[in-house]
């Protein structure tokens, strides 16, 4: 079975006229009840949440923007254009992150630190390993789910399952060896840590563009141009393919919006454990027991509503963002056709449980510890990288047993 990434990027890239109206309208209509309903219980500012959650969904699918598929093409292919952009949005987030940072006023607002110790490492490894298993990452996951991939539902499900889990584990696992979190900015000052990111950012990109000539004699530019033979600006923009480097803008954007209205920056596992928990409360269960669930914040966030949880304000979005966007282009639900073959169905139960449990201990994905940990200049950022990025090596070299191609 072909990748998820590699699947909606062929959604996007293949044919299709018109729009799916049933999807489109069910979008809409899911857009103005459930941001009706966080702008009634909370405040204004969760339902602008809400909608940049869409808006990211929308980059995510047009962009094709996962890191799963990224990697594993330059790995298997020697294609790089997916890594250079995630590379190019881990810098444009430095230079907008950074300064905002630093300048604000204390309490105001906080980066994406975290410890750097066993957990971490441990973490981030199994994320990697699960991602490649799962077809997606933690973005990847909802937003293929939003564009109606059927297989992704099951690794969503069991990436549930195992964040709950590792919300069960997490406090044994911050016991054993590590250190604080190191911020760069602290550190090394602001520009220190500007400057030392985009040099690692610039030696990494030259690096992979050097294998990509030599591998393949030219470089891979057509998904950062402009819109595709025969397309406008508009229509590219409602049906896709984008250029890679629309998807960095948003989504660097994005994550800013959402550091400055929610004085965090962009995350998006802690709602999967938050769901799974309170589904497990709502059937009896007693959370309380569980060390992690009596911490100030996930206590809070347990009794309050979904609706009041910027994480879940923000998923709920992507997920909307992503079936509108598939509607708009005529593509919903097209990834999925066919019979899914039992390994590959198993694959997406076991990348679930890894990335759920993998993100619990590693302090978030591909977005809450990599892109929004380096943007932060946070070291426990660059450190779940290279983990997870070990941990997706392995995940490849297993991708075929489960009848998924590398291609």
């Amino acid at each position: 079975m072909a990748s998820t990434a590699t699947s909606v990027t062929a959604q996007v890239q293949g044919g299709g006229s018109g729009i799916d109206r049933f999807i489109v309208a069910t979008a809409l209509l899911g857009f103005a009840l459930l941001g009706g309903l966080i702008w009634l219980e909370t405040a204004p500012f969760m339902a602008v949440l809400f909608l940049i959650g869409g808006l990211l969904g929308v980059a995510l699918y047009h962009g094709a923007f996962g890191f799963t598929g990224g990697w594993r093409r330059f790995v298997v292919e020697r294609r790089s254009a997916g890594l250079r952009a995630q590379l190019a949005l881990l810098a444009l987030a430095t230079v907008l992150f950074v300064p905002v940072l630093a300048g604000a006023e204390a309490g105001s607002m906080t980066g994406a630190l975290a410890p750097v110790g066993v957990s971490l490492v441990l973490g981030s490894f199994l994320f990697g390993l699960g991602m490649q298993l799962g077809g997606g990452c933690g973005s990847g996951t909802l937003f293929t789910v939003g564009a109606g991939n059927i297989r992704m539902v099951l690794t969503l499900v069991f990436f549930i399952v195992g964040s709950v889990v590792g919300t069960f584990h997490l406090p044994w696992w911050l016991d054993q060896p590590g250190s604080d979190p190191v911020n760069l900015s602290i550190s090394l000052s602001p520009v220190g840590a500007i400057g030392v990111q985009l040099a690692v950012i610039a030696a990494l990109t030259a690096w992979i563009t050097h294998l990509e000539r030599r591998h393949h004699g030219d470089m891979e530019r057509k998904v950062f141009v402009g819109p595709g033979p025969g397309q406008g600006w508009l229509q590219t923009f409602f049906t896709g393919q984008w250029p890679l480097i629309w998807a960095v803008v948003v989504l660097a954007l994005g994550n800013l919006a959402i550091l400055l209205l929610s004085g965090h920056p962009w995350g998006i596992t802690f709602a999967f454990g938050l769901w799974g928990a309170k589904v497990l409360q709502a059937v009896g269960v007693d959370m309380a027991q569980f060390e992690f669930w009596t911490w100030d914040y996930p206590a809070l966030a347990l009794r309050d509503s979904v609706l009041v949880n910027v994480t879940s304000v923000t998923n709920f979005g992507v997920f909307l963002g992503a079936m509108l966007a598939a509607g708009l282009a005529n593509k919903y639900n097209k990834a999925s056709a066919g019979r899914i073959p039992p390994r590959s169905l198993l694959a997406a139960i076991l990348g679930g449980l890894l990335m759920g449990y993998g993100a619990r201990l590693g302090f978030g994905c591909n977005i809450g510890a990599l892109f929004s940990g380096i943007a932060s200049a946070s070291l426990h950022g660059w450190v779940w990288f290279a983990a997870a990025w070990v941990g997706s090596l392995m995940g490849i070299r297993l991708r075929p047993f489960f009848n998924l191609s590398n291609r």
